[in-house]
């Protein structure tokens, strides 16, 4: 069941205890991708939009398909208002257990996930970098989300997708469940729209400062969107 609390936070001591408690969770769907359709009772989600362009080809060294990758591995989109992600900077992308801590209305929610998947693929024409997680036993929801950059080499287009499938999960309470059934639509799309707006101004920025103090955990994101260098 997530762990809540109302108006604070938790310790980066009780966090990393959290993170390393995920590693015995199982993922809390059986499901396959292509059986979790609408008709079966699953929402199926997100968003799509151009982020900026390159000059055409594959990505540059430095460019802004390069910078907005390193958003995505940092989790730098994240509104914080929304959702921070808490998670070990120097696990691989691969594999990787998060924190996901959902703000509602002044409550705070603690679930976890796990990324199953990376894409990172370079074709004749088109350069595709993106990671999925999956949802994890106790996590308020049920199912999974890629976030995924996609370069068309031709116009060097560069869009930022969403894309979601899942379900109601495990909520701690009756009224945590009135509540998220009321405001949580609302509160994913909110989030989205606003992490393809942060994404169209992190892919335009340096990187300003690491993603983690040495030896700490990552907390991301900032409330002015800010792009974090590798740990």
């Amino acid at each position: 069941m997530a762990l809540w609390r109302f108006g604070r936070g938790w310790s980066e001591p009780t966090l990393r205890s959290y993170i390393e408690e995920l590693r015995g969770r199982k993922v809390n769907f059986s499901a396959a991708p292509e059986e979790m359709t609408e008709e079966q009772g699953w929402f199926v989600d997100g968003t799509d939009a151009v982020i900026g362009r390159e000059p055409p080809g594959p990505p540059a060294e430095r460019g802004l398909f390069a910078r907005a990758k390193q958003a995505i591995v940092n989790y730098d989109f994240s509104d914080p208002a929304i959702v921070v992600g808490h998670f070990d900077p120097k696990a691989p992308l691969v594999g990787r257990d998060m924190l996901l801590e959902i703000r509602v209305l002044g409550f705070r929610f603690l679930s976890g996930v796990r990324v199953y998947s990376v894409r990172d693929e370079c074709g004749a024409d088109t350069t595709i970098f993106g990671f999925r997680y999956d949802t994890l036993e106790g996590h308020i929801e049920r199912g999974f989300e890629w976030f995924l950059l996609t370069k068309r080499h031709d116009t060097g287009e560069i869009r930022f997708r969403i894309e979601a499938r899942w379900g109601l999960g495990q909520l701690p309470n009756w009224w945590s469940k009135v509540g998220f059934r009321v405001v949580g639509n609302l509160c994913r799309e909110l989030w989205r729209r606003r992490a393809v707006r942060r994404m169209r101004t992190l892919a335009h920025r340096p990187a300003t400062k690491r993603v983690a103090a040495p030896g700490q955990l990552a907390h991301r994101g900032d409330r002015e969107p800010q792009r974090t260098k590798a740990s």
